[in-house]
């Protein structure tokens, strides 16, 4: 038997009727029988095209204020009939029931209609029970019935029936069949999640994904799963990287400390900050940003609080730099920084991170709360003699922001609302903090009047033992969260 089936009756029941017009126009060119309801119905009649009722087929109405259109043996068996069945080949006749050869529905918006901040009881009638069914219905049959589940689908079913002249392959339907249980897979872990209450159990669906360049390595394989165009706009360069990707997420995570700050630009590399800096102009905070690590800095992540303006962008673009994002920029701006056709340039949209962190773990999953904990100044408290000033406690949180983004262990010297210098990645902290003063010192940066920040524990014995000379006028520690 031939596996190139050619499509002579549908049933179409879509909430959304965008896009399928086109669809419908030419199916009915194909001369194919169209079995509709409710609205879908009325929308097929508007454009002057047949449409049977189901109503006629099941000879039974919609009941239940639409909760019962398509659940019936009539149209069920019309879907998931064998057609090289002989038994039922044979009851299709008994019954009078109607072949099915291809079934388009969408659901109910579920997931949009929990985030509108609708009531229980509207979202319980967007529970998607005769779609759902639909579509499990004819995926499952799909050597026999083809399925479009999304209207994502739509051009490639118009392509498949202009071309082949209403007919489908085998290799086609199951790619169909994919595409519509994944469809009701992820509509039913929303549903789950909605309901959920046990902590203990976790699942998670994400729709959209794409393919990287490469993984963490050229030989290794990389993904991403996620919206990326809802948190960004890219306005110019080359495809992100997996690395890219890492930096990125960095970059906004600590920007996301300063937001309803000053003016304030960071520089990233390998995930943590090697410049950062607030001050009154964007410009200002960039080189200020840029004087904490010139050397780190080349190949780098750069992030704003606010808009990039022309005169920012200028000095930026003498730098060789992978990515800069922004919440805005100035016309100029983006004309300067596009000079250079590799680099990525990323306007940040107002998105809210998710309130998990999830990562692999041997042969499962860690989750965990999102750190939305920022240290203030009543968290800080005075246990020396001599007490800080107001630009000390300011420099402080300031550098506890930073040290929250910053791999463990890690050391952060602060001053004058800019990254000093900073130890990061050791395995003990006094390597880390080795590191910080030495960094301090390549730059030309005096550590007197500098804070610290630490990770963890304090460092004051560390501090008075170590064979170098600070100069060091006060020195406060903060443990970060």
């Amino acid at each position: 038997m031939t596996t190139t089936k050619t499509i002579q009756s549908a049933l179409i029941s879509v909430f959304s009727k965008d896009g399928l017009e086109p669809i419908v126009r030419k199916l009915h060119e194909q001369n194919v029988t169209i079995y509709s309801t409710g609205g879908t119905e009325e929308f097929i009649n508007n454009l002057g095209i047949s449409v049977v009722p189901v109503e006629e087929v099941t000879s039974f109405p919609e009941i239940l204020g639409g909760r019962v259109k398509t659940l019936h043996p009539k149209i069920f068996g019309g879907i998931l009939n064998r057609q090289d069945n002989e038994t039922d080949v044979a009851q299709m006749k008994d019954f009078e029931i109607p072949q099915i050869d291809l079934v388009i529905v969408d659901l109910y918006p579920f997931e949009k209609t929990v985030a509108s901040g609708a009531s229980e009881q509207e979202i319980i009638e967007k529970i998607d029970i005769g779609g759902i069914s639909l579509i499990r219905a004819a995926a499952k049959n799909f050597k026999d019935t083809v399925i479009v589940a999304s209207v994502n689908e739509y051009s490639l079913l118009l392509d498949y029936i202009s071309t082949q002249n209403g007919a489908t392959t085998l290799e086609q339907r199951k790619l169909l069949a994919s595409k519509a249980f994944h469809v009701s897979s992820h509509y039913d872990t929303a549903i789950f999640n909605y309901f959920n209450t046990d902590e203990t159990i976790f699942k998670t669906s994400i729709s959209e994904g794409q393919i990287l360049r490469y993984g963490e390595n050229p030989h290794q394989k990389g993904f991403f799963f996620g919206e990326f165009d809802k948190m960004f706009s890219k306005l110019h360069g080359k495809e992100l990287s997996y690395n890219n990707l890492l930096d990125v997420d960095a970059a906004v995570n600590l920007i996301l400390e300063f937001k309803n700050n000053e003016p304030t630009f960071a520089i990233l590399k390998h995930n943590n900050a090697c410049g950062l800096a607030t001050r009154s102009t964007m410009q200002e905070a960039y080189l200020a940003a840029l004087a904490g690590n010139p050397t780190s800095a080349f190949g780098g992540v750069l992030i704003a609080n606010g808009k990039i303006d022309s005169a920012t962008a200028n000095e930026i673009n003498s730098l060789f730099c992978e990515v800069v994002i922004a919440p805005s920029f100035d016309e100029e701006a983006i004309a300067i920084l596009s000079e250079k056709k590799n680099r990525i340039i990323l306007v940040q949209h107002d998105v809210e991170l998710p309130n998990s962190q999830v990562r692999t773990c041997l042969n499962g999953l860690l989750v965990q709360d999102r750190n939305n904990i920022t240290d203030s100044e009543s968290d800080l408290k005075t246990v020396t003699n001599t007490a800080p000033t107001e630009q000390e406690i300011a420099d402080l949180l300031f550098a506890s922001k930073i040290c929250k983004n910053t791999k463990s262990n890690t050391i952060v010297f602060a001053k004058n609302s800019t990254l000093v210098a900073s130890g990061t990645g050791q395995t003990s902290r006094v390597d880390a903090l080795k590191q910080a003063i030495e960094k301090a010192q390549t730059f030309g940066f005096d550590l007197n009047g500098a804070v610290m920040a630490s990770d963890a524990f304090s460092l004051f014995r560390t501090v008075s033992k170590l064979p170098i000379t600070l100069g060091l006028r006060l020195l406060f520690s903060l443990e970060a969260r």
